[in-house]
């Protein structure tokens, strides 16, 4: 056997093996992972499960190729089919929102919904301009600008300059007349109009008055909501903005990444008839690349073009009111328990569970649910002054609503919920306030461990009884 075999049959040992046979350790984790997946119920709104053709996608040879710049505007040779898969995947999207490619144009290119966010305002703004965002503490997102009195959190918040904008302290619902009198104060080049924890329908149409009030360019993030608005069943940001991004995966159940879209055509008229013609396409796709990022990652490119085929069937439409459906009965099963909910309900796919009165924090309640195999994260309400000791949890319903669960299966979440609440709160007392005293008891009181193992081997019993697309592929 001469060199050239030996070598093309060594690489052959190593490029040829299945995960399972190369890397056992590492295969041994992602099958716990797998487990924990299927065994547990997912409550976290901004996480989903995405289908078997969206993995088929992110697995594929794709993920080889390198192809700086845009579609006919490589750095690089041999990308003819990338070309057309990212084509596809840019038609495909505006199809999936019902827009005029004459009026939108959009980038399937960020990496994930902060990377779009952080370029849509490099696009839009020079360094240090004005941006105006719901404050994360009453449900905004981190890269809507997000900062504390001691330190800068968001990079938005460190090289743009931001004025945040609340909700009523009462309500939990945004205060729109005091977002107009702050903005006619701050001037900002960019108003955000976009959530993280927010349960309720935004009023576009306002946010599109204030803005133009300023001379403002209208950004809608729905990266939360997009499902949703694609099926058409809660208002959609385009009618009103200049600007929407979103992310793919949470609502639209496609890969963990982000689209940007971008008006063109007609801004404003101005009194003399000329037309005032948008200029942000090059803008925003300059500050996607070279501007933030490098190559863009094709295989979930492709990942995008075959989710906005979902996206259109009415399959899709049913998955979408589903999920509205089995989010407001959630939250009834919670108010009926005596739960508040922050803005007393739910219009969208997530609510907000303020736990003050129920005297548990939503540090000790997101663990003691992690522990009945229940995930969820702890989050802010209105009227919190740290989002690192927060008064409540946020739940969300899509991962759940893929899984197969309807109404009748949400009520037994309810219960579930319910009842590590309630341990929670047993725990606390035995503990007191501190989080570490807290932990520390739900590992060495027996009683309480205990507890907590008869109600997770419940809940993993009722969650194994729903199927995860794609988990039987390994």
């Amino acid at each position: 056997m001469n060199f050239d075999e030996i070598y093309r049959k060594s690489m052959a040992a190593i490029l040829h093996k299945n995960i399972w046979e190369s890397d056992p350790e590492l295969f041994d984790l992602m099958k716990k992972e797998k487990n924990r997946q299927q065994s547990g119920l997912e409550l976290i709104a901004s996480e989903n499960f995405t289908s078997l053709s969206v993995l088929q996608c992110l697995s594929s040879c794709l993920h080889n190729k390198y192809s700086e710049g845009l579609p006919g505007q490589r750095y690089y040779g041999g990308n003819e089919y990338i070309d057309e898969i990212e084509l596809l995947a840019q038609k495909r999207a505006l199809e999936a929102f019902n827009l005029d490619p004459k009026k939108w144009g959009c980038n399937v290119q960020p990496y994930s919904g902060s990377p779009a966010n952080f370029a849509v305002y490099t696009g839009l703004m020079e360094p240090h301009g004005r941006i105006m965002g719901l404050d994360l503490p009453d449900g905004g997102h981190l890269t809507h600008g997000f900062f504390t009195v001691n330190k800068k959190i968001s990079a938005t918040s460190i090289f743009f300059e931001s004025m945040p904008y609340k909700v009523n302290f009462e309500t939990g619902l945004i205060d729109y007349d005091e977002l107009a009198k702050q903005a006619r104060l701050f001037k900002p080049k960019v108003i955000i109009a976009g959530v993280s924890c927010y349960s309720r329908c935004l009023d576009y149409k306002r946010f599109r008055e204030i803005a133009d009030e300023n001379n403002a360019y209208l950004f809608s993030d729905m990266a939360h909501i997009s499902g949703l608005v694609a099926a058409g069943i809660i208002p959609s940001p385009f009618e009103f903005s200049d600007v929407v991004s979103t992310t793919t995966h949470k609502t639209l159940r496609g890969p963990r990444a982000g689209v940007i879209f971008y008006r063109k055509g007609i801004r404003s008229v101005t009194k003399d008839g000329t037309n005032i013609m948008y200029d942000i396409e090059n803008k925003i796709n300059q500050a996607v690349f070279p501007g933030l990022q490098g190559g863009p990652h094709n295989h979930a490119i492709a990942a995008i073009a075959t989710t906005m085929k979902q996206v259109k069937t009415q399959e899709f439409l049913d998955y979408q009111k589903q999920i509205v459906a089995n989010a407001k009965k959630l939250c009834a099963g919670l108010q009926e328990r005596g739960y508040k909910i922050s803005t007393n309900g739910t219009d969208v796919h997530m609510l907000l569970v303020d736990l003050r009165s129920a005297r548990i924090t939503g540090s000790k309640a997101e663990k003691i649910l992690e522990e009945i195999s229940i995930a969820c994260n702890k989050n802010t309400v209105p009227g919190d002054k740290s989002a690192l000791n927060p008064s409540g949890i946020r739940l969300g319903t899509p991962a759940l609503t893929t899984r197969g669960l309807v109404e009748k299966d949400i009520d037994k979440v309810v219960d579930f919920i319910d009842r590590g609440l309630k341990l929670s709160k047993e725990v606390s007392d035995i503990s007191g306030p501190k989080l570490v005293d807290f932990k520390k008891v739900l590992s060495t009181d027996e009683n309480i461990k205990m507890k907590i193992a008869d109600l997770r081997k419940e809940v993993e019993t009722f969650s194994k009884q729903f199927s995860i697309p794609g988990h039987e592929t390994y």
